[in-house]
């Protein structure tokens, strides 16, 4: 992705600080355009903390020449080397972050240019609020626009439990430091890996009594590679719903969004490697694609305001 300067801001007194915590385990691929997006931001998150799980790939060492190439940037890196796994992983991040706002993606994500001043102006605005979520954008599929409205309908309709209340997508997930102390030492561990992490933690959020709320302004691009699985392993991916739920006998739900991804399978299966295909002929990085246009547009306007 090229780089470009993010703009200045007026830094408010009594601010929120937002950290992104972002696990990884061998994610050489995406994690420097992962970083690329969380330090192009309208407001600079308070730190970006990598947390590696083992990793035999490159990702630590880009990872490395990424912060030294950008020291503007907060960027951490913190090893996870005690066992293996995305819940360790994230708890670990979770619990070294210092921010008041605690944002959770994964490394092969793109946030928006201005996803952390949408975090920091939610949880401002609402002091009640304690976790936030929002829509997804594939960026490796074509009609991204059409996409994301699609996302941004269906997810702030059914994913909810309990009757309406939100649950978060740990893909696309913020929640407050104190939200997250209060549950730390409750949520599953999952030693079977039969569970979906983030619906775990928003049952766990949603058991203390906390609010979260679903903003379609806080948007994050992710990969489709997914859906690329075989169908059984896709099922089995998509189970983790009802296993989640089933570990929480207490909580409850309508919707079952399981259903509706096994739908979509087919389709997404099937158009997925043919337009990998077309962007390798192309030379086009789709990833790249999702912020540019947006991206450009804010340089533009710091560039107006310089002059």
């Amino acid at each position: 992705m090229r780089r470009v300067r993010s703009p200045p801001f007026a830094i408010v007194g009594g601010m929120l600080k937002v950290s992104i915590i972002i696990p990884a385990w061998n994610e050489e691929e995406r994690i420097d355009d992962c970083l690329t997006c969380a330090a192009r931001q309208t407001v600079m998150p308070h730190e970006i903390i990598v947390v590696d799980n083992k990793s035999t790939d490159r990702t630590v060492e880009i990872v490395e020449r990424f912060a030294a190439a950008h020291p503007e940037a907060p960027v951490r890196l913190i090893h996870q080397d005690a066992e293996q796994g995305l819940i360790p992983t994230r708890n670990a991040g979770l619990n070294a972050a210092t921010g008041d706002v605690l944002g959770r993606v994964d490394a092969d994500c793109m946030l928006k240019p201005d996803w952390v001043e949408v975090v920091t102006a939610i949880f401002t605005e609402d002091p009640k609020a304690m976790g936030a979520s929002g829509p997804v954008v594939y960026y490796d599929m074509p009609l991204k626009k059409t996409g994301l409205r699609g996302d941004n309908r269906t997810r702030r309709l059914i994913y909810r439990a309990d009757g309406n209340r939100t649950m978060l997508f740990g893909s696309n997930m913020a929640l407050r430091a104190t939200a997250w102390r209060a549950i730390a030492g409750e949520v599953c561990r999952d030693y079977e890996d039969v569970m979906h992490e983030d619906v775990d933690i928003s049952l766990h959020m949603l058991g203390k009594g906390f609010k979260t709320v679903y903003s379609p302004r806080m948007i994050v691009g992710m990969s489709a590679r997914r859906m690329a699985s075989g169908f059984v392993s896709f099922k089995h991916y998509t189970d983790r719903f009802r296993n989640t739920f089933d570990a929480h006998p207490r909580h409850t739900r309508f919707f079952r969004p399981e259903y509706l991804l096994r739908m979509m399978w087919p389709f997404i299966h099937f158009l997925y490697p043919l337009y990998q295909r077309r962007m390798e002929r192309e030379h086009i990085d789709c990833a790249a694609m999702v912020w540019r246009d947006e991206q450009n547009r804010i340089l533009k306007g710091t560039s107006a305001l310089t002059h």
